[in-house]
């Protein structure tokens, strides 16, 4: 696995990870995100119904804690989760933790991490996470670590124990890593713990940096977690120590602003929960990212997506109908005002959705609690934030990194 970056503008690192999987034959661009999934599937979509969507992530995401109980089953079937989930020719990535799920806190010791599974609390040791992995048999993954130091009330002695513990963790996989024929053609990426505090974040980074891993996961910025100035300096120090070679994946982020944002400081992957999120309230994703490729063709090029359809795009204040996570950049398609609304989610999107059906329809399976509003909702959903980091790829490319950004940004400051 390499990481071949072609150009850097506003710290965005533009480029292609290439010898992914065990052929070495698969490559993600960067900025780019991971293929979400529980339990192995995409959640809403059959594996069929998905691959209609173009441009998917080579690389999907499976978690230790939606297959942790299912151990014993892929230990006997001997052949991995890919193939026990009939999922497509891709590349695994394993995560410990889904960031969708909130982890009670309070169930790492020095030797052992806990994921909770549709039984209960799963107490794992080195050995037995290694020996998941195993069963699993990801392309690569992420070592264990202890990640509860993103709360706000954690102290200086806890952060730094948490470091202590996530380098021992690490250094323990290593040596399993290597002992284990699984995973001999897998990577093993390293966690960069240490809170808010910036002395055990380069600690964390400095230390991490000096074993022989395939790429770095920075843990505990989730959204809700920290301030996004603090994050962002967080984030600029820590990838100034890494190597440049590797790849920086963060947890946990996934709205457009906090993208964009941790991309200018230097991350390269990121999940992509965010539309599985929008999808279980009820809502599409509906925020512009379109800008024109060429500065002399402004006034005369073709209407954007949103344009077309008379709207801006998206609202400061929302329709929240109770849901206070909603964000600026979707609307609730649960509302009334949409029930004899006969539009697209967004006029020319090209998701099997927007091409097929309309606002009011999906307002009417919502509301009728049908099954089928969340695979429409996941079809768009998807479609809309990959065409999102497609985009992002091209106006680095092309030297439109801050107009894409003001596009993108500026649904935060509209009314209806």
């Amino acid at each position: 696995m390499k990481l071949e970056l072609s150009r850097v503008v506003q710290g965005c690192r533009l480029g292609v990870l290439t010898g992914l999987g065990k052929t070495g034959q698969h490559c993600l661009e960067v900025p780019g995100c991971l293929l979400y999934t529980r339990c192995a599937t995409v959640p809403h979509l059959t594996q069929d119904t998905l691959h209609t969507l173009s441009d998917l992530p080579s690389v999907t995401q499976v978690t230790v804690e939606s297959l942790a109980e299912h151990q014993e089953v892929l230990e006997e079937f001997k052949e991995g989760v890919r193939k026990f989930a009939g999922l497509h020719n891709t590349v695994l990535f394993c995560s410990l933790h889904d960031s969708v799920n909130p982890n009670p806190a309070g169930h790492v010791t020095n030797k052992t991490v806990s994921v909770w599974g549709s039984g209960g609390r799963i107490e794992l040791t080195a050995a037995r996470f290694m020996a998941i992995q195993a069963a699993i048999q990801p392309d690569c993954y992420q070592s264990m670590a202890d990640g509860e130091t993103w709360q706000a009330n954690s102290s200086r002695k806890r952060v730094r124990k948490a470091v202590d513990r996530t380098l021992a963790h690490l250094d323990e996989c290593l040596m399993l890593h290597q002992k284990t024929q699984e995973l001999k053609q897998a990577e093993i990426f390293g966690v960069v713990e240490g809170g808010d505090i910036m002395e055990e974040r380069l600690r964390s980074t400095r230390e991490t940096a000096k074993r022989p891993v395939g790429g770095f996961v920075l843990d505990g910025f989730h959204s809700a977690a920290m301030n996004q100035d603090v994050r962002g300096q967080l984030i600029q120090a820590i990838t100034a120590e890494l190597p440049h070679e590797k790849p920086r994946l963060i947890l946990g982020v996934g709205c457009p602003d906090e993208v964009i944002s941790c991309a200018e400081a230097g991350v390269d992957l990121f999940e992509s929960f965010f539309p599985f999120q929008v999808t279980e309230r009820g809502c599409a994703l509906n925020f512009n990212y379109t800008i024109n490729p060429d500065p002399e063709t402004a006034g005369r090029s073709s209407p954007t997506v949103l344009e077309l359809n008379g709207e801006t795009p998206a609202v400061t204040k929302p329709s929240k109908n109770g849901d206070e996570n909603m964000t600026p950049f979707e609307i609730n398609l649960k509302d009334k005002r949409y029930q004899d609304d006969f539009h697209p989610l967004v006029e020319g999107c090209d998701c099997y959705c927007c091409q097929k059906h309309m606002r009011a329809y999906v307002h009417h399976l919502l509301v009728t609690n049908e099954l089928l509003a969340g695979v429409l909702l996941m079809l768009h959903n998807m479609a809309h934030y990959l065409g999102f980091f497609k985009a992002l790829r091209e106006a680095i490319a092309n030297d439109r990194l801050q107009d894409f950004k003001n596009r993108v940004l500026s649904c935060r400051e509209r009314d209806v």
